[in-house]
């Protein structure tokens, strides 16, 4: 299998192109600020904790309200006073995410060779000022806010799958291209869809702001970063 084998990469957003997790840890420093033997790994656990809990049993949420309800319940765990004003401005702090050096880069790059498609646990609104900082026009954009649920869930990928049909691109077309394990390559495993492992976290210990993925999936590919992923596309044209 190769990289110039696909016709599209499909991509997750937040771990993958966007610093998230030095985005929720700069955004939680009014909670975290007032709590002692904090690890950045225990402040990222407990907020994939209750991001995935929330996402799970409130599915039709918007990801800005999500935050919200996360910044309610650390500061709840972590017994900390928190305004549901202050709740808000979390749950609004996505716009403050900064992108990995690489990916804008790497994207401009890929969009001569893919279609590049979004699906990530967003709302419109919030990857508006995500995609500015990545500038690349993606070819189609699925969101949780489209879908009214959030990945891991099947009908993400569903929705997905059938709208990238109507525009040509079969599954056998797709690379699935993703960080987190728990998200997107447990389901592009049970979708059928190769994938490739963005593992940006390989120096690191855990999962950060995802889940444990359980038994962890199979990945067809995988590189530490973006720009490692362009240049073994680059050495494969060069191979021939």
């Amino acid at each position: 299998m190769k990289l110039t084998d696909f016709k599209a990469l499909t991509f997750d957003v937040y771990g993958t192109l966007i610093d998230w997790e030095t985005g929720m840890v700069n955004g939680l420093k009014p909670l975290t600020d007032k709590v002692e033997g904090l690890t950045r790994n225990k402040i990222l656990e407990a907020h994939a904790f209750h991001e995935s809990t929330t996402q799970r049993f409130t599915p039709a949420k918007t990801y800005s309200d999500i935050l919200a309800v996360v910044y309610k319940r650390l500061a709840e765990e972590w017994d900390v006073a928190a305004t549901w004003d202050e709740c808000l401005t979390y749950g609004a702090s996505v716009k403050d995410w900064p992108a990995f050096a690489d990916s804008a880069g790497a994207l401009a790059y890929l969009k001569k060779h893919y279609k590049l498609v979004v699906l990530s646990n967003v709302d419109n609104a919030s990857f508006a000022h995500s995609n500015a900082k990545l500038g690349v026009d993606f070819d189609a954009a699925y969101t949780a806010g489209d879908v009214g649920s959030y990945k891991p869930a099947d009908r993400n990928f569903d929705y997905m799958l059938e709208n990238l049909a109507r525009m040509g691109i079969g599954k056998s077309d797709i690379l699935h291209t993703a960080e987190s394990m728990f998200h997107d390559h447990g389901p592009a495993n049970k979708h059928g869809l190769s994938n490739c492992w963005i593992y940006r976290r390989y120096e690191q210990d855990g999962f950060g702001a995802t889940m444990h993925p359980g038994v962890m999936p199979r990945y067809d590919m995988m590189f530490h970063s973006m720009a490692d992923l362009v240049k073994a596309h680059q050495e494969e044209l060069r191979a021939g």
